[in-house]
């Protein structure tokens, strides 16, 4: 089978002819149709996420078909159209996953990091994270879901319930899905783009956001919670500066630069900062009954499996509307 791997950091990803994997007893091997790109996958070529397993096939928002079983798996059939996210394993032993954190797990396994993900034409995957979808969504709509869609959907719940006004940092793939839901839900949303983004602003707009601006702006009004989706550490301090008494700022990166010194009076007031590990699959399970509710529509530009390089760096560039998604099959 034909896979895009990654042999070295720093490096572009290769097309390669790989063995196609066999599932083991409690995973099912799916014929990849889509798999949605992410900066995570920037931060794992460019060394900033270290250990990957190498040879590496990234990608880790899964689009495809069952085509074959493992003696124990009973969630799936061999025919049914699965999505599969970030989080792949868990121990399901260690005191985080004894108490409802699986998102924290002690031996966790991530798909597209520690183990091969999509960008290629078949892969395995543990049934126990994978995830039925919603009919409503053709293969390339459905992949920005899991991951755009699923981290996005638990940063904006742990801002709180107390989030009339939400600033959302960064309107890319998780920033236009999490607005949907936002505004659906009776929220007032302002989005900040990088400075002079226009094109950015005026998507953010159409999708019905109140106001947008640069992130280096203050909103009209002060925030009660931000949600930062661009790894840029300063924006956490840009945002505790226009977020008022008790609001709370969550990022909702696996990776971003150093945070700035502040002056504790922008911390002052009991304001917040949290940070957003992984997903759990209730997180899934929620998210992906809520989505076609709204309905949530994700905004795609699609490339060939063999153009994943220049996908990526698109999204590098800041050139993507939406979300960039690979089209396998």
């Amino acid at each position: 089978m034909q896979a895009m791997v990654l042999e070295k950091p720093g490096e572009p990803l290769i097309l390669k002819d790989i063995l196609r994997p066999t599932p083991t007893a409690d995973q099912v091997l799916i014929r990849v149709l889509t798999c949605g790109i992410c900066r995570t996958d920037l931060h794992i070529i460019d060394g900033e996420l270290t250990q990957p397993r190498l040879p590496l096939v990234l990608g880790h928002q899964i689009v495809g078909v069952v085509e074959a079983i493992g003696s124990n798996v009973d969630r799936f059939e061999p025919g049914e159209r699965v999505g599969v996210p970030w989080l792949g394993y868990t121990d399901g032993s260690c005191k985080y996953c004894q108490r409802g954190q699986e998102n924290l797990c002690e031996n966790p396994m991530f798909t597209g990091y520690t183990i091969d993900g999509g960008f290629a034409e078949y892969t395995t995957a543990d049934q126990r994270y994978c995830f039925p979808l919603p009919g409503e969504y053709s293969n390339s709509e459905a992949a920005p879901l899991l991951c755009a869609g699923l981290i996005g959907y638990r940063t904006y719940r742990l801002a709180g319930e107390h989030k009339e006004r939400l600033g959302i940092y960064g309107f890319g793939a998780a920033g236009h899905i999490t607005a949907q839901i936002a505004i659906h839900q009776g929220r007032r949303v302002f989005a900040f783009t990088r400075p002079g983004d226009f094109q950015a602003q005026e998507f953010a707009r159409s999708l019905g956001v109140e106001w947008a601006g640069d992130s280096t702006s203050s909103p009209p009004e002060k925030l009660d919670a931000a949600l930062i989706f661009a790894p840029i550490g300063s924006l956490v301090v840009a945002a505790l500066g226009v977020t008022v008494k008790g609001g709370t700022v969550v990022s909702g990166g696996i990776h971003m630069s150093d945070i700035p010194s502040f002056p504790y009076r922008l911390l002052w007031e009991e304001r917040q900062i949290r940070s957003v590990a992984n997903l759990t699959r209730q997180d899934g399970e929620e998210f992906l009954a809520i989505a076609p509710q709204v309905p949530v529509k994700t905004a795609v530009t699609t490339y060939p499996l063999k153009e994943a390089n220049q996908a990526l760096q698109d999204l590098r560039n800041g050139d993507l509307q939406g979300a960039g998604v690979l089209v396998v099959a």
